[in-house]
């Protein structure tokens, strides 16, 4: 089957998954952690790409981003994607793709999904059984949303300033909303459409953004 041409839609957010070949593990130590989040600001400064949310697992990434040009968002990955291979090769002295074909990823909601898929996100290692609460894991933007620690790469969206007049009530909002994982549905929903490469969002939502692109993004039929 062919693969549904990626939707670039400036202003708009994604979630982007980027994952290891055959799930092989893409970071060994703290400094591939820290490798990768250092191109990520990088090359989301030069692509013109705002990173709400994000968090590093052992053999994937998660990222909730805003592209401010048509290709800024694939020209970013690409750009992070070749140079991060380039470094973990010669790291490990191995040779060879390290991820998994081209990243995936679903265009997001904003006023109806984008807390759900931030949450998503950062629950990653709790998930996981890697940690038993978002702030004990290191490599994710939870400290940042939620504790307030200083970080460059983090760049608020709207819809999060929006839970509070100050940082410190937005962040004592956004971390009420951990009182509830996502789970049921919604995990389903947010999971499927970036799988899927379909839209996050009502079907208003995606009407739209059919007719902005003239690209479907609800699945067809079986």
């Amino acid at each position: 089957m062919a693969r549904l041409p990626r939707i670039d839609l400036p202003g708009t957010p994604q979630h982007v998954i980027q994952r290891g070949n055959n799930r092989q593990v893409c970071f060994v130590a703290e400094q591939d952690f820290a490798a990768y989040a250092h191109w990520l600001r990088q090359f989301a400064g030069k692509y013109r790409v705002e990173i709400h949310a994000w968090v590093f697992m052992t053999n994937h990434v998660h990222l909730l981003a805003t592209p401010h040009t048509p290709d800024g968002l694939s020209r970013m990955m690409q750009s992070l994607g070749r140079q991060y291979v380039r470094y973990f090769n010669h790291s490990y002295r191995r040779s060879g793709t390290l991820w998994e074909g081209r990243f995936k990823s679903s265009i997001v909601n904003a006023e109806s999904y984008l807390l759900h898929c931030q949450r998503y996100i950062e629950l990653n290692p709790v998930r996981a059984g890697m940690a038993s609460d978002p702030a004990e894991y290191p490599w994710s933007s939870y400290q940042v949303n939620a504790l307030g620690k200083e970080s460059a790469l983090c760049k608020p969206h709207e819809v999060f300033l929006r839970l509070g007049s100050t940082p410190s009530e937005q962040r004592g909002a956004y971390r009420e909303l951990f009182k509830a994982h996502v789970d049921g549905p919604m995990l389903k929903e947010i999971r499927d459409a970036v799988n899927s490469g379909m839209a996050l969002g009502n079907d208003r939502f995606r009407r739209e953004i059919e007719r902005l692109t003239g690209r479907r993004v609800t699945p067809g039929r079986p």
